[in-house]
């Protein structure tokens, strides 16, 4: 890897060059995705759907395209326009968020409908307009802006950032090079087709230089790039090293009733998983006592060991000993309620909850048979 003070090598191309080929290069080998408008239609005077656009670059934050897509297709089919989005209950837009993560993006995203709703159902078409909506931040909005609006706004996402930082051979570590990026960046962000040329440079990172053994002779950028022939792209970007992730510990308590049906309540709508549905558990701390065991349970049954689970949060790990325990009756303890076998795939149950359901009841938040289509994990 080159060092800070490594010489580039002469790189004389001008912005409006670079641009210029990666959108040439886009026009043949843009993405098909359900929430794009291509080229060709573009220029038959097709504009871009500013919902559409929206409900997209929310899904998409820290998730994957193909992960996204179904779940993109399911929400215009209940809502097909923000303000029948902002007329959904609560609720329903927790249970078809379920499996998708992140999930204060889709409070963010019910809230910022009811909020464009309000102002008479149509986004505002500048950076700063977007940013004062609810879960639109800097990146969110530079998206949504050229995109939907073709305004001249730098759009930098991960892949963004990796082709920047090949492409002038950024040594400076993540996140410490974000500003250097974005400056760079705003030099090549053409007044004419801004929203092809951000989603150009997704494409270019998504298919072209990827993390991993980028295909770098494929390149549109190749001749302008200053890693290529320099150093090992892989190198790049250079990232700082990772805090250790803390770890927390619980305990998870699936109760079924004879008919199947398994006891669930609602988390609070604020916090963590806030507005999802869970089975019981105790708390989520660093201590190793009786709160990983039965005798933490909610209410008294025959709690035996399912096993124990594994999960991921952005800030920690978690681990949950699973106990299961057949009852008998409908009565439950308080602000919980039970949810029918052949229903619990309709739950707003995050995948950490999944996992402790099926860790005791294998099977059990899978969609019915009668159903083909598979719902993301």
């Amino acid at each position: 890897m080159a060092s800070a003070g490594t010489s580039r090598k002469s790189n004389d191309a001008k912005p409006a060059t670079i641009a210029q080929h990666l959108l040439a290069w886009y026009d043949d080998n843009h993405r098909e995705l359900p929430w794009r408008t291509a080229p060709r239609d573009l220029a038959a005077g097709v504009r871009p759907d500013p919902y559409r656009v929206w409900l997209s670059e929310i899904m998409l934050q820290q998730t994957t395209v193909e992960a996204v897509k179904p779940y993109f297709r399911a929400f215009l089919e209940k809502w097909p326009t923000v303000e029948a989005l902002a007329n959904a209950e609560n609720e329903e837009v927790m249970k078809a968020w379920a499996g998708l993560g992140y999930y204060s993006r889709a409070r963010n995203l019910k809230a910022c409908a009811n909020a464009v709703a309000q102002a008479g159902g149509s986004f505002p078409d500048t950076e700063s307009g977007l940013r004062a909506l609810p879960g639109i931040g800097p990146y969110t909005a530079a998206a949504i802006a050229a995109i939907a609006f073709d305004q001249p706004a730098a759009v930098m996402d991960g892949n963004v950032e990796r082709v920047m930082t090949r492409l002038y051979m950024i040594d400076t570590p993540l996140p410490e090079a974000k500003a250097e990026i974005r400056s760079l960046l705003e030099t090549l962000v053409p007044q004419k087709r801004p929203g092809d040329f951000a989603q150009a440079m997704m494409d270019l990172g998504a298919t072209i230089c990827t993390p991993r053994r980028p295909r770098c002779m494929l390149c549109p950028l190749r001749d302008d790039c200053q890693v290529l022939g320099q150093a090992d792209p892989e190198f790049y970007p250079v990232r700082a090293p990772k805090a250790e992730k803390p770890s927390r510990r619980g305990a998870a308590f699936v109760a079924v009733r004879d008919d199947g049906a398994i006891l669930l309540r609602k988390r609070p709508e604020k916090g963590l998983l806030g507005g999802m549905t869970e089975v019981p558990t105790t708390g989520w701390t660093a201590r190793v006592d009786g709160l990983t065991t039965a005798d933490a349970a909610p209410f008294p049954a025959d709690w035996q060991m399912a096993g124990s689970i594994s999960h991921v949060f952005t800030h920690f790990s978690l681990e949950l000993q699973v106990f299961r325990a057949t009852v008998s009756g409908d009565s439950g303890p308080s602000g919980h309620f039970w949810a029918a076998a052949d229903a619990l795939h309709g739950e707003a149950l995050p995948t950490v909850m999944k996992k402790a359901i099926e860790a005791a009841i294998p099977g059990a938040t899978r969609k019915p048979h009668s159903n083909s289509q598979k719902r993301p994990r």
